[in-house]
């Protein structure tokens, strides 16, 4: 089983310099990709100075963008990605392979509450992943883990979904749920991160808002559909009752919430109907 090992970096040069050597005396024999994200200090010449195969942009493109880069170019069989920034430690990495060896397509390397960046981050994440375990059925420990082994032919079945930002552990765990794929979770040890955080609270936040509701559409959209379209016809019914008990009519309000339930039911219909064409496998 080749292993190709998959770091983004962005601004990284100091964090590789400490993660490069670890990650080489851990899986000597595995392939290492640094995919540099346009960066403006030394992270290419590092990452070419311990061995690594060092796939370069001329501009930022963002986190998602390097990983689809590094899995088009890896060689092996399975693919790891993991953090440059010295967070991960690369001697779980066969932990994970291990545990990918019993059956599993995925591998995720799951964090504790000491290891989220902050109070925000970790309450944050736990929504997220209790948002998943209730879309999916499933028990999702760490939604946005960056640090897993996956195997190839499976990973890339689904490149064209993944964002070029954030999100792509989001996005390729929802993918891999809803096609059947077993996915499986370890609890790894988190350090602190070298250098400063590319995260920004505010525009990171009304993004990662935004990730909400996209697992809920990317996985099963009757799900978030269907309990809002009920809703409104709950509070259209209510208001109904109301106003007949106190006007004895049927208003226009009620008839508009009523109509708005009926909309967005239909609306979730054709989004479902979406969902399993874009999940379909071609050949």
């Amino acid at each position: 089983m080749q292993v190709s090992v998959i770091l983004p970096a962005k601004n990284e040069a100091e964090g590789l310099r400490q993660t490069l050597p670890r990650l080489r005396a851990a899986q000597p024999d595995a392939e290492l990709i640094v995919v540099d994200d346009g960066s403006s200090d030394d992270t290419a010449a590092v990452a070419a100075e311990f061995g690594a195969r060092v796939l370069t942009s001329p501009y930022p493109m963002g986190n998602g963008a390097a990983i689809k880069r590094g899995a088009r170019a890896a060689t092996g069989d399975v693919l790891v990605f993991m953090d440059a920034d010295g967070q991960h430690d690369p001697g779980c990495i066969e932990a994970l392979l291990s545990k990918l060896a019993e059956g599993y397509d995925m591998v995720v390397g799951s964090r504790d509450w000491a290891g989220q960046a902050g109070a925000h981050r970790g309450a944050a994440n736990a929504f997220y992943n209790w948002l998943a375990s209730r879309m999916t059925g499933f028990a999702v420990r760490d939604l946005t883990s960056g640090f897993r082994a996956v195997r190839a032919e499976r990973f890339r079945e689904f490149l064209y979904l993944l964002p070029n930002g954030f999100s792509y552990p989001t996005t390729s765990t929802m993918a891999f749920f809803r096609n059947a794929y077993p996915v499986a979770y370890i609890p790894i040890p988190v350090a602190k991160r070298i250098g400063r955080s590319h995260l920004r609270p505010l525009r990171d936040g009304i993004r990662f808002l935004l990730i909400i509701f996209r697992i809920a559409t990317l996985y099963s959209p009757l799900k978030l559909f269907a309990p809002t379209a009920a809703t409104f016809f709950l509070l259209g019914l209510g208001w109904y009752a109301w106003t007949l008990t106190t006007e004895g009519r049927f208003t226009n309000m009620s008839a508009l919430l009523m109509s708005a339930s009926v909309i967005v039911f239909l609306i979730g219909l054709i989004s479902e109907q979406i969902t399993s064409l874009t999940y379909r496998r071609t050949n």
